[in-house]
């Protein structure tokens, strides 16, 4: 029989997604079997899983972390905004609609079943779920139906870990806040708390985390210091992306407009890593380098709202400029369909029916179609013969004269278009692949030095040290409870 334990924040953005990570690579270090499970995510960061679905990009890095496959269990239901106010709702993988932030409010109760479903699924496989809640169960509006916090721990009847963060100032109203707004129910759920994102002698935090337990009766798990390399991880939040803007000195400029939908984006993180890369995300109001030596576009959850962004930024002459200086200009899934010369929404996927011009340096033409296209893909860069590998997640078809000129050749298929110094795919994380990145680089002039995949698991053997240095292990497993599956 499993037992399992939910890690909550006193808010978004406090370090739940990588805690949990760590815990679970330290607990896998343990020899147990473990799994990741989030109820309910809101994330435009997704991963193609190895049943065929999507779930958040988080869970995939835990079930890594775990060393297992991410599977569409370990995050039954994902939301993927596309405007202010509305989003996809995923189920358990697949694609179950669109609603507004007010309708899901009023239907979320509906999913638990296939919350539960999938957590007793996942929970027959292992020895420890560790659980990751969503934003805050402080948030008392979002009570009433809730499958992401409280909600999920009450029908699931699994304990709960709060947890504060420092870095952000009030870290002792956040933790007694939530008590307080809580009622007794939820209260009894919550078995210890811990602080995350310390920065320098963490002595100087005693009384307050002694003051902490005193006014709530809950036991301290840890205060855990800052884990500085936690940047090499790939992001799930968007708040997150200032970090991979990580120059690296002398070496060539990559260029990533910030457009208000932005997905997919861990694409940008073996560049960040690469030395010789100095890669810069430009925010609204700042232009395009003319020193850029690429403009990368990666993937949007709402290409044409997103192209209307580009524009409205001015970007779009300042692609339009560096092209003429001679620049390359990679699109990649919503970026690609940018490039092209049309994309046509028919079926209202992303809004009103109709038809936009696209920024025209592909003579391709992109069709939104209500069939998501996942798949994960390998092949080669056509121009170097390098390998690479990763993955699909988008809604349309492109075609074109330049799809005749192929940028990759994907299990026995050309893929993308290309003209001189123009290129687009649809396939994610190609930059995840030592060859291709090495090549691709090699062309822009600069020189690859790391070995991605390696790094990013020592970057989680570190993390699973720094919890099991920092973090009670002894007493989380003590606080967790027994499930039957």
């Amino acid at each position: 029989m499993a037992k399992a334990i939910m890690i909550q924040g006193t808010g978004s953005n406090v370090g739940k997604s990588i805690i949990v990570t760590g815990i679970l690579r330290a607990l896998r270090a343990r020899g147990l079997n473990v799994r990741p499970f989030k109820p309910q995510n809101m994330s435009n960061n997704a991963a193609v899983t190895s049943d065929g679905g999507e779930i958040g990009r988080a869970q995939a890095l835990q079930a890594r972390a775990c060393g297992v496959a991410p599977h569409t269990d370990m995050n039954p239901v994902l939301l993927k905004p596309q405007t202010a106010t509305g989003a996809q709702v995923i189920v358990q993988g697949k694609v179950a609609g669109q609603q507004e932030a007010r309708a899901f409010g009023r239907n979320k109760i509906d999913l638990m079943p296939a919350v539960l479903e999938s957590f007793q699924r996942l929970a027959a496989q292992c020895d420890v779920v560790v659980i990751e809640g969503a934003g805050s169960p402080a948030e008392t509006n979002l009570r009433a139906g809730d499958i992401a916090n409280m909600g999920f721990a009450r029908a699931a009847g699994v304990p709960v870990i709060l947890m504060g963060d420092i870095d952000r100032g009030g870290v002792i109203a956040q933790i007694v806040g939530t008590k307080a707004v809580l009622d007794d129910a939820d209260n009894a759920l919550i078995k210890g708390f811990c602080v995350n994102k310390f920065r320098g002698d963490r002595s100087l935090f005693d009384a307050g985390r002694d003051d902490i337990a005193a006014r709530t009766g809950w036991r301290s798990l840890g205060v855990l210091p800052w884990f500085e390399t936690a940047y090499r991880l790939p992001a799930e939040d968007v708040m997150d992306l200032p970090a991979r803007s990580r120059s690296g000195g002398a070496g060539i400029v990559i260029a990533v407009p910030q457009l208000p939908r932005i997905a997919n984006f861990d694409d940008l993180d073996p560049l960040a890593a690469e030395p010789s890369v100095d890669l810069r995300m430009i925010t609204n109001g700042t232009a395009i380098p003319a020193e850029a030596d690429l403009v990368l576009l990666v993937g949007s959850k709402s290409t044409i709202a997103d192209l209307a962004a580009l524009r409205e930024a001015g970007w779009d002459i300042d692609i339009a400029a560096h092209i003429r200086r001679g620049g390359h200009v990679l699109g990649l899934c919503g970026g690609y369909q940018m490039l092209g010369k049309t994309i046509s929404d028919p079926d209202g996927i992303e809004g009103a029916s109709g038809m936009v011009a696209g920024l025209g340096h592909l003579d391709v033409q992109t069709v939104l179609e209500p069939l998501k296209h996942l798949a994960q893909r390998s092949g080669t860069h056509i121009a170097s013969g390098a390998d690479v590998s990763g993955y699909e997640i988008h809604m349309g078809a492109t075609t074109g004269l330049d799809c005749e000129r192929p940028w990759l050749c994907l299990d026995g298929f050309a893929e993308g278009a290309s003209t001189g110094r123009v290129y687009g795919s649809y396939l994610h994380g190609l930059f995840a692949s030592d060859s291709f990145r090495a090549a691709y680089l090699g062309m822009l002039g600069a020189q690859a030095s790391i070995v991605f995949e390696d790094m990013i698991e020592e970057t989680l053997d570190a993390l699973g040290q720094h919890i099991e240095t920092y973090f009670d292990l002894d007493g989380l497993l003590a606080a967790a409870a027994e499930v039957s599956a």
